[in-house]
């Protein structure tokens, strides 16, 4: 069983451990005490938490096929004639998006604005984390 401490638990959620620590608190979430007194989460509980959250029916899936959303900050656009580079900053994530420029300015899309990258590919590739560090697994 993987367990993860409130500090990775909220790395893989891209929020702040005081973020978990309040959902710990608040019954959202549920933590158990290690062998050293440090607050863990399940890792399966984590994923179906993880799970519940995304499931945010204002982020709109309900009207496309496409599942994969990530919601953050627009960090840069670069405009030229033509073409546009939009980068967005979700959570630790960056995503890039080239797209017209009519499109950027149909969308008001600025440094600061609130974008969802959204996201369908034929291709994804899925790579395996490398085993957690020996606090994250059970008994370590």
């Amino acid at each position: 069983m993987t367990r993860f401490r409130i500090g990775e638990a909220a790395d893989l959620l891209g929020v702040s451990a005081d973020t978990v620590r309040r959902w710990v608190d608040a019954g959202r979430v549920t933590a158990e005490r290690d062998e050293h007194g440090h607050r863990v989460i399940d890792g399966v509980d984590l994923a179906a938490f993880a799970r519940a959250q995304a499931a945010d029916p204002d982020a709109g899936a309900e009207f496309s096929s496409a599942r994969n959303r990530l919601r953050g900050i627009v960090v840069d656009v670069r405009k030229d004639t033509v073409m546009a580079q939009v980068d967005i900053q979700a959570g630790p994530f960056r995503v890039v998006s080239l797209m017209s420029r009519e499109a950027v300015d149909e969308l008001d899309l600025r440094v600061g604005s609130v974008a969802v990258a959204v996201i369908k590919s034929t291709t994804v590739v899925v790579e395996r984390a490398a085993p957690p560090t020996a606090r994250g697994r059970a008994g370590g």
